[in-house]
């Protein structure tokens, strides 16, 4: 299992847009496990089961692209990726003083 990070950005759409796209994506891949929005950006956080990284890496680059049309996504560009194994992850949430997560499925503004 990998955690993915993906950060988009682009011109700017209303908040209500954004989210609404958001929560559709949600209904369309169930994995998402959080996102978080600005009217120009955007952040999902979900778990990949990929063999590998490069896999992980991959299928992440292609989820805004793929449903863009489905869920009305708006036209923004990756501006980020991080992915790591699951015991990194863990081992991140650790040392946090802060949650790592909004609560499952949430979509919440930054």
């Amino acid at each position: 299992m990998w955690h993915v990070t993906l950060t988009l950005v682009g011109e700017a759409v209303g908040t209500a847009e954004i989210r609404g796209a958001l929560e559709r994506l949600t209904h369309e891949q169930p994995f998402l496990l959080s996102a978080r929005y600005a009217s120009d950006r955007a952040e999902l956080r979900y778990w990949e089961e990929a063999r590998d990284l490069e896999d992980a890496a991959a299928l992440a680059l292609r989820l805004w692209g793929e449903h863009r049309s489905s869920a009305d996504l708006p036209a923004w560009r990756i501006a980020g990726l991080e992915v790591v194994d699951r015991a990194t992850f863990q081992r991140r949430a650790m040392d946090s003083p802060v949650p790592a997560l909004v609560p499952a499925g949430g979509v919440r503004p930054f």
